[in-house]
């Protein structure tokens, strides 16, 4: 008899690796580019990749360089964050506190927030003036006043999601006030540097795709130009590789200390505005792009620019995430492919769960909180987790359920759920045993409206009767 208890193949199987290629291959040949690029990252990993078509005659790898157009935003995102994290600013200052917002551009674009730019929620225009910033050089708009129009904000800010190239202009200029250099400086410094993506650049390194426009009724390609896009940079100026991409997609996933915690990044995949009434299957965070597929929730981010299309998609409950590349215009929806490659594995081959082991010691004051409580008749169990935090979920599922984080000063902040962003406290005894949960002015006793405990509106004398 043979036991499998070893550790599961990083690799996906040979069915899985056939299928994958001939997804590409299918999106390659039906797409009409010339170029594809794909790959698949599971449990921190790059496990497969895969390409079809050319690149100057020769097969892309994932060293090949491909533009990756708005994905670059997630970058700029990542940067205002770790701003915030340090305490140099607040999602809700408004943009003009820390950025000279040309008068012409009104006081209403210098009230919008940097949370409402974040998530594309602050009213301003999608694009900056003048001709089409993709394929125009940057210096024909060398001043940041020369980037509003006559009406830089088309909706009342924080109303409704109005994607805006505009903004994230507006952010890679906060980042280079806030921190004294450009922006792509601090970009390599902080982000690419540590991550170890080496082969990120503002302008294309060898090797590197060209990219292309395909006619849509003949099969015959032209050059598009690729501009130096200048002070719009910030929203699409990035050229990468499937291999970076890869380690991006980790991080986007699990987070990493040297760069922006997961608390962090979790926080950019939580919905900031709701999404148009036709697209709820789509939202928004602070910098990610949010979408159902194959009844998943995906976070990352889609690319395009004059003859690049990209995606990243990452799934950190399945520990999965996929890149897709293409050097044309049009052709292949990239999201939904990259979706797809995502998806391939998913069903294939589900994630293992991590194995429990337990923990190395516990606070015995903490254990103490754990198992039933009531808020009022209604029982929730709280669990222990890793590193103090606590868990607080309603027996029988349902209910007003949350994560807790805890603080230094010995309470809990929700992070999810009802009680997202209130704080649990634990009121004790004279003697310092626990007595009652105060979640959010909320008292949870350890019987059913316990006579003993400020139970709000006080306890009927007489307690539980028959009739």
């Amino acid at each position: 008899m043979i036991t499998d208890n070893g550790e599961p193949d990083a690799e996906p199987l040979p069915e899985t690796r056939r299928a994958l290629l001939h997804r590409l291959a299918r999106a390659q040949a039906e797409g009409r580019v010339p170029s594809v690029v794909g790959a698949v990252v599971r449990d921190g990993k790059a496990v497969w990749a895969g390409a079809r078509g050319d690149v100057d005659g020769e097969p892309p790898t994932t060293d090949t360089q491909y533009r990756i157009g708005s994905i670059t935003k997630t970058f700029v995102a990542v940067l205002v964050m770790r701003l915030r994290d340090e305490g140099l600013l607040d999602l809700a200052d408004p943009l003009g506190k820390h950025l000279d917002v040309p008068a012409d551009a009104g006081p209403a674009l210098a009230g919008a927030t940097i949370a409402q730019v974040l998530s594309h929620s602050s009213g301003l225009a999608a694009e900056p003036r003048g001709p089409w910033w993709e394929r125009t050089p940057g210096g024909l708009r060398p001043e940041p006043g020369d980037l509003f129009g006559e009406r830089p904000l088309r909706h009342p800010t924080g109303r409704r999601h109005h994607y805006s190239n505009l903004g994230y202009a507006l952010l890679g200029s906060l980042v280079e006030r806030l921190r004294g250099a450009p922006w792509s400086d601090v970009l390599r410094e902080e982000v690419l540097g540590p991550l170890g993506m080496r082969r990120t650049t503002t302008l294309p390194v060898e090797p590197y795709a060209r990219g292309w426009a395909v006619h849509p009724w003949a099969d015959v390609t032209q050059p598009e130009p690729a501009a130096e896009t200048g002070l719009m940079a910030p929203a699409g100026q990035l050229w990468s590789t499937a291999e970076d991409l890869c380690r991006y997609a980790v991080f986007l996933t699990a987070g990493d200390e040297r760069v922006l915690a997961a608390e962090s990044l979790a926080e950019m995949r939580a919905p900031a505005v709701a999404p148009e009434a036709d697209a709820w299957d789509q939202a928004y965070g602070l910098g990610l792009q949010l979408a159902r597929s194959g009844g998943r929730l995906l976070s990352g981010h889609t690319g395009s620019m004059p003859g690049f299309l990209a995606a990243v998609w990452t799934a950190p409950e399945d520990r999965l995430a996929s890149v897709a590349l293409v050097n044309a215009t049009s052709g292949v929806p990239v999201g939904g492919l990259a979706a797809d490659l995502l998806e391939i594995v998913a069903e294939r081959e589900p994630s293992f769960p991590e194995p429990w082991r337990p923990r190395s010691e516990a606070d015995p004051r903490l254990l103490e909180l754990t198992g039933t409580w009531y808020w009022g008749p209604s029982a929730f169990v709280l669990r222990l987790r890793e590193g103090r935090a606590l868990e607080l979920g309603a027996v029988g599922g349902g209910g007003r359920g949350s994560r807790f984080r805890p603080e230094e000063d010995g309470t809990w902040t929700g992070l999810d759920g009802y009680y997202a962003g209130e704080t649990l406290r634990v009121v004790r005894r004279a003697d310092g045993t626990a007595d009652h949960l105060d979640v959010g002015t909320f008292v949870f006793t350890r019987r059913p409206y316990d006579p003993e405990a400020p139970v709000p509106g006080g306890v009927d004398p007489e307690g539980w009767r028959a009739d």
